[in-house]
């Protein structure tokens, strides 16, 4: 079965790099979207929408699989004389967790993965670098993601509005996918559960729940050398495959009790020999050993990647260089959202870092009480701030605010225009926040942009694709790195690092006192306005103190405390 399908030319297909998977991306003739893998790829044909998803096929064909869950197996049509049985199953990310799924003594926490942090976690659980050589985990062949061009409405889609509303209210202004539909696609197994083998050779009461509770904890053992925990492991998700079934069947020499003792020896010995596959990976996650290690090596990479962001590297062909405003970035499209991100620099190992289910989830922590600017470690241990850009809105003045010309004339930045000051300044000697990466919700924004100057006199900006680079009836969300030190002092350091606190916090703790704080706020505005940039409208709280791990305020080279600009939205350019 290598059946491949023609491309059709009006869809050319694409190769992505998702989260470290690659896929082939393809659109559907319905207008969806479907990413195959390396082992769907070959299957293409059978995985055509009308060989599997017609809805009267479908319909009269899919067998509901148990679970909580809506998983069904269906078989496709025949393709050059054979058929594939497939499993799908919906996403079920953003939805609740039931309680009766989760096995584990703490499952508090746990979350559906997203599609492609699914596929991802089951590729590395198969090539099983991790835990002793001697352990393999069969998984089921992950084949496919397809994702329906409808949007549901909230009611349609399963996912707890008290979770997403607490999502959102982490989040506002990001696309959480909530409308959007994943539907994964396995190859099924031919064989049984280890829950219907015993069953099938006799074994009941209990003595069957005594074998299920033993052979499952022989498989969550297995799991966990390897360096992975399934919050929902159940015994019908242990599949001996139709091998060893056969070779279990096939023991006949014996009658009554003794023929089923030999059946039982040589089920119970497949599965310690590790001769079974594992299902159903939505609440699939890596031990603490093995995530603490992969996260210090992925963060280890950024760091030296990040130290390097100006140096070229080849790109894959679902990413672009581009340059804003003088400003190089890597550009790609979001596929879990629809939206599209920035990345600032010529390095495209950083790109997956920054795609919003790597930090969107993370918990996060509020650091301005009017503003939207969040902080907040992302699944890889990267310290970032994330703000939702104001570009479109018109500035809310108090009344006896005296700057009222000077903030309406100007208005708010866009992303483009502030990541272009912080590279502009930067290269002047006038420190700034790390600018790191903007993303473009795929979600259209509820409130109108009332302000049109920035999307009028940024129409001319173009993405690879075409698209408008800044669109009114999208949320832009800015991501710079948690300023705790430089980027090649960070690299370096394996203790405490730099904590920033802005000048106002700083008056208020005692760290600097009324005088110091006015001469650092004066010597800024001096050295903006020596480079042709107005900066009469930063407050106190738009300026960082870097302090170090011992207490002491970091120092630039004249041995003045270094002040960096971290809001970047009302600055002047001339």
């Amino acid at each position: 079965m290598t059946t491949h399908s023609a491309p059709s030319p009006h869809f050319p297909d694409s190769l992505l790099n998702i989260l470290g998977v690659i896929y082939v991306h393809r659109k559907t003739p319905d207008g969806g979207d479907i990413y195959f893998t390396r082992f769907g790829l070959p299957f293409a044909k059978h995985l055509d929408l009308e060989n599997w998803y017609e809805k009267k096929w479908f319909r009269e064909h899919r067998e509901r699989l148990d679970g909580t869950s809506a998983v069904f197996r269906v078989p496709t049509r025949a393709v050059g004389e054979t058929s594939l049985d497939l499993v799908v199953k919906n996403c079920r990310v953003g939805e609740d967790v039931p309680l009766e799924t989760e096995s584990l003594p703490e499952p508090i926490g746990a979350e559906f993965n997203s599609p492609w942090e699914e596929f991802a976690l089951v590729m590395e659980m198969r090539d099983g670098v991790y835990g002793p050589r001697t352990i393999r985990i069969n998984t089921q062949d992950p084949l496919a993601i397809y994702v329906p061009p409808e949007k549901m409405q909230l009611w349609q889609s399963g996912r707890s509005p008290v979770k997403i509303n607490r999502i959102l209210a982490r989040h506002p202004g990001i696309d959480i996918d909530i409308l959007r539909q994943y539907k994964l696609i396995y190859g099924w197994i031919q064989g049984r559960n280890i829950l219907e083998a015993l069953t099938g050779i006799g074994m009941g009461g209990e003595e069957l729940d005594r074998d299920l509770l033993m052979l499952n904890r022989k498989v969550t053992g297995d799991l966990e050398r390897k360096g992975y925990v399934v919050a929902d492991m159940k015994p019908v998700h242990i599949i001996l495959g139709a091998a060893e079934v056969g070779a279990i069947d096939s023991v006949t020499e014996a009658d009554g009790n003794e023929m089923r003792r030999l059946r039982h020896e040589a089920l119970c010995d497949f599965v310690n020999k590790g001769a079974y596959s594992i299902v159903d990976y939505e609440l699939l996650v890596r031990t603490p050993p093995h995530e603490e290690q992969v996260r210090w090596r992925r963060r280890h990479a950024y760091l030296d990647d990040q130290r390097d962001r100006f140096k070229s590297t080849p790109l894959p062909a679902h990413l672009s260089a581009v340059t804003v405003f003088a400003v190089p970035y890597i550009f790609g499209h979001v596929e879990s959202t629809g939206g599209a991100l920035w990345v600032v620099g010529n390095n495209g190992r950083l790109f997956d870092y920054f795609l919003p289910e790597r930090w969107r989830t993370t918990h996060s922590w509020r650091l301005s009480p009017i503003n939207e600017v969040f902080y907040t470690i992302t699944k890889d241990q990267i310290h970032i701030v994330w703000k939702t850009s104001r570009v479109g809105e018109l500035p809310r003045l108090e009344t006896a605010d005296p700057r009222p010309d000077l903030i309406t004339v100007n208005g708010f930045n866009s992303p483009f225009e502030e990541f272009a000051l912080a590279h502009y300044l930067n290269e002047k000697g006038i420190p700034t926040v790390y600018v790191r990466a903007i993303y473009m919700t795929g979600s259209v924004k509820q409130e109108e942009s009332v302000d049109s100057r920035r999307f009028d006199s940024h129409k001319g900006l173009r993405n690879p694709d075409r698209t408008a680079t800044l669109r009114p009836d999208r949320n832009y969300i800015t991501l710079r790195g948690y300023f705790n030190g430089s980027d090649r002092w960070v690299a370096e350091q394996s203790g405490g690092l730099c904590r920033p606190v802005d000048l106002a916090k700083a008056l208020q703790t005692g760290i600097v006192n009324q005088a110091e704080q006015f001469r650092m706020i004066d010597r800024v505005k001096s050295g903006l306005r020596s480079v042709g940039c107005n900066g009469a409208l930063l407050e106190p709280n738009d300026l960082l103190l870097a302090v170090a791990p011992d207490g002491s305020i970091v120092r630039d080279t004249t041995g003045r405390p270094e002040v960096r600009i971290c809001n970047l939205e009302l600055i002047i350019r001339r």
